[in-house]
């Protein structure tokens, strides 16, 4: 069904531009605007059914849960992106503790050769 609106001409430019950056069409930039509206898309609600529907996928996995944590608040007293920043930190200093140990055990062959 086809609908008419008339826009102020820097909202339209502004749509424009925001249809252009996703790569999308005018039509289906206002159409998902609209859904997300009306509650029928929700990004979030998305995103979650996604992470349940694949359980072993580890790449997100430690994100999603820090943000169902900080949604539930049970998070303590931080925010959403200390809750993250906090957990890429952890995430950092392990991958940094095994690039050291692999580092090392690089230069102990390398001496022995």
């Amino acid at each position: 069904m086809a609908v008419s609106v008339r826009l102020d001409p820097l909202l339209e430019k502004e749509l424009v531009l925001a249809a252009k950056r996703l790569g999308v069409s005018k039509s289906q930039f206002i159409v998902t605007a609209l859904e997300q509206a009306l509650g029928r898309k929700n990004p979030y609600e998305l995103y979650l059914s996604v992470q349940e529907a694949t359980p072993g996928y580890a790449l997100g996995t430690d994100t999603a849960q820090a943000v169902r944590l900080a949604a539930a608040g049970a998070a303590g007293t931080g925010s959403t992106s200390d809750v993250i920043r906090q957990m890429l930190q952890q995430r950092h200093q392990a991958e940094s503790q095994d690039w050291l140990l692999r580092k090392g055990a690089g230069g102990a062959e390398e001496g022995a050769a």
